[in-house]
């Protein structure tokens, strides 16, 4: 596995330059990630005179059904970007969860569906692949909780990229074999998520390999953007009064409001005040800790939760989102991996969307602050669900009760399903009690 010199043309980029979000110092778009002056994180910077002048609402639906639709607001500069039909998902009118929890307009922005492996990341890959391409990797890699390197594998093998993906040993069973099939060399480290992401900022450095959260970070990030200009499409061009997001680094939080900030700067939206409010399990909840405790720094903590895809105890962008939920008078919350579980549960018993512990704590979340009064019952409030069920099986295996084995026979049906109306009949008065 080499890294080739050959990079595509680039001849109608909208993005300048790589800026570092503390000093401002800019630099070219290469693969780099790290301010040289001090050490900030460093952000694409895009011509917004340019995209005010030829993006209209118009040409971005006359695009492809797909994140690419976006694509003058993404860093890459190829007309021929790796397009596996990611992005538009449902958006998903919750009538019954929202009457459940007494909220008027409740949506949820369904990723549980992406293509090609059924989370969000399939956006955030895609961009950084492509750009990867561009500046001439042939080799791509990643620091993983699950998720991203499902992606990765995946969206390297229709690029014809070799692969190579880092995960903590202990990742749950479907995760690593919704990688395995796509055929990549994986390495499972006995560490948790912050070790493996170390680990990986040392191969980086000494193999050259185009690593999409580590030093093609910049680009990588911005593909969560999209998840911000399709809420707004798809609420018919409208901003939301408040989402609610998980937390893991904290930077799907910063870019889906600086898609937001983007449609407003280029007039393709009007200006709203949009609150921000943020999800993290208790058992790994460093930006939650700190909003609690009115701090503006991060205080690194060790994970212990079921919700391994949210992990990560050392969030880069943790001060980032701190800076949001508070600036727009939004909120950040923790819930029990007990809470995450009836997450799950409730959001597959009234809207027939199964979520991995991601969303079984976004959706947690998101009934505490509403039965702490935090939620305007009459806010559009849209939900993000970053990832789907079928991966974490584990979570909620000995929660969800067993099939009724009956005999082909009538009568033992009968009698089943008169043991199953009382069970209902129960569970019904335990929640109204």
């Amino acid at each position: 596995m080499t890294q080739t010199i050959a990079a595509q043309a680039t001849t109608i980029a909208t993005f300048k330059s790589l800026k570092c979000k503390e000093c401002g110092a800019e630099y070219e778009p290469k693969a780099t990630h790290v301010c040289e002056f001090c050490f900030g994180p460093l952000e694409v910077a895009y011509d917004y005179d340019a995209l005010r002048r030829t993006v209209t609402r118009e040409t971005i639906q006359a695009g492809p059904n797909s994140i690419w639709r976006y694509r003058p607001f993404l860093p890459v500069a190829t007309n021929n970007p790796i397009d596996v039909g990611t992005g538009m998902t449902p958006l998903v009118r919750a009538n019954r969860l929202a009457r459940r929890l007494g909220l008027k307009k409740l949506y949820i922005k369904n990723d549980a569906v992406n293509m090609p492996t059924l989370s969000f990341k399939d956006r955030v890959v895609s961009v950084a692949l492509t750009r990867a391409r561009e500046l001439g990797f042939s080799t791509v890699s990643c620091a993983s909780t699950g998720n991203l390197a499902n992606s990765t594998a995946a969206i390297a093998a229709h690029a014809g990229l070799d692969c190579c993906v880092f995960i903590p040993a202990d990742l749950e069973a479907g995760k690593v074999l919704g990688t395995l099939i796509y055929g990549p060399t994986v390495m499972a480290v006995q560490g948790n998520y912050d070790q493996v992401n170390r680990l990986c900022c040392e191969v980086a450095n000494t193999h050259g390999w185009g690593f999409v959260n580590i030093n093609l970070r910049p680009y990588y990030s911005e593909g969560s953007k999209t998840l911000g200009y399709e809420v707004i499409e798809q609420l018919g061009w409208e901003l939301p009064d408040r989402i609610v997001a998980p937390l893991a680094s904290g930077s799907l939080f910063t870019k889906i409001y600086k898609g937001f900030r983007e449609f407003i700067e280029v007039g393709l939206v009007e200006e709203k005040h949009v609150r921000f409010s943020g999800a993290q399990a208790e058992g790994c909840s460093p930006i939650a800790q700190a909003f609690r405790e009115e701090r503006d720094f991060i205080k690194p903590v060790k994970p212990s939760t079921i919700a391994k895809s949210i992990a990560i105890g050392n969030p880069a962008d943790g001060v980032y989102a701190l800076e949001i939920a508070r600036k727009t008078g939004g909120n950040i919350e923790s819930v029990n991996d007990a809470e995450i579980v009836e997450g799950i549960k409730l959001l597959a018993e009234t809207e027939g969307i199964f979520t991995e512990t991601a969303g079984g704590t976004t959706v947690a979340v998101l009934k505490k602050l509403v039965e702490a009064g935090k939620i305007d019952p009459e806010e559009t409030t849209v939900v993000y669900i970053t990832g789907n069920g079928l991966k974490t099986q584990e979570a909620v295996q000995g929660y969800i009760g067993e099939p009724l084995t009956i005999e082909p026979k009538l009568e033992s049906f009968e009698r089943a399903l008169e043991r199953a109306q009382t069970l209902d009949r129960l569970e019904w008065q335990q929640v109204l009690v």
